[in-house]
């Protein structure tokens, strides 16, 4: 069976919320309504991962709990990486490269425009943007074919599958 990375964008965050802080700042109600939503697809559509690793900037942190939770993926097996907060390609290639070798489905939860260009650096020249430009509005799925090693993740090495938005 192939591997298969399932990229997801944090749900909408609040703006609203008061926070200072872009890392602190939560979820709107769309977002805490849209999250497990994704996570109850994941789970219809047979896409449940055996690693999961997230940013812990909060509307992450929320995103990731909430989809685990219709997952039945226990929150304290989630990774909590700070390096996908405002990450690089680089940096989240780095992340992918310390997932174990027997992991055949990962879930990384993060943030554009880290998550966008890694879908480019990955896919190449196959990827068509939609309509509006937005690859991966917030609480979008892209689902990739992984090549065998995830150290091994050269330009144009995988294969994207799907991208599912929540609407």
């Amino acid at each position: 069976m192939p591997r298969e990375l399932l990229l997801l964008r944090h749900a909408k965050s609040d703006w609203d919320s008061g926070t200072a802080n872009d890392f602190e700042r939560p979820l709107a109600k769309r977002g805490k309504n849209d999250a497990p939503k994704v996570g109850s697809w994941l789970y219809r559509e047979g896409l449940v991962p055996d690693h999961v690793i997230s940013s812990p900037a909060e509307r992450a942190r929320q995103t990731a709990t909430k989809v685990c939770k219709r997952l039945d993926f226990k929150k304290k097996q989630i990774i909590w990486d700070a390096a996908i907060y405002d990450a690089s390609v680089a940096a989240l290639l780095a992340v992918l490269a310390r997932c174990p070798h027997e992991a055949t489905t990962v879930l990384l939860v993060g943030h554009n425009p880290g998550l966008e260009e890694l879908i480019l650096h990955l896919v190449g020249d196959e990827l068509e943007r939609p309509a509006d430009g937005k690859l991966l509005p917030t609480a979008t799925v892209a689902r990739l074919e992984m090549p065998d090693d995830w150290r091994e993740l050269s330009p144009g090495s995988a294969h994207l599958i799907s991208i599912t938005r929540p609407r």
